[in-house]
């Protein structure tokens, strides 16, 4: 499971590699893409790109361009479902809270049964 900082690096980077299976970027460019309420750097991103490399969601090489530290990314199987995935996760918790309120009412109309039967 990813941590919601980890989830936010994710949805940037699928988002700039644009429906191809890889990218290059800098972190800066991560950022921008993030939303403002982010309180990220450069170091944390790297460190964040390394562990979802770990992970298994992206092989990752570093590169430099002009000063800048360059990240070539290509997006393994993982990382190409993660959206899908994430999709699915909203699902299924939807799913689980429709439930409950089911089950709730449920047993609101059964104590009102009840009730109704012993007062009667």
């Amino acid at each position: 499971m990813l941590s919601r900082c980890e989830n936010r690096i994710m949805d940037a980077i699928y988002g700039l590699c644009d429906g191809t299976d890889g990218c290059l970027v800098s972190a800066g460019e991560i950022l921008s893409v993030l939303p403002r309420n982010t309180k990220l750097n450069a170091p944390a991103i790297e460190k964040m790109l390394y562990n979802l490399h770990g992970d298994g969601y992206f092989d990752i090489i570093t590169s430099s361009r002009g000063g800048e530290r360059m990240y070539v990314i290509m997006l393994k199987e993982s990382g190409l479902n993660f959206r899908r995935a994430k999709r699915q996760r909203t699902r299924d918790v939807i799913y689980k809270i429709a439930l409950a309120f089911v089950g709730a009412f449920a047993t609101f109309i059964f104590g009102v049964i009840l009730n109704a039967i012993s007062c009667g």
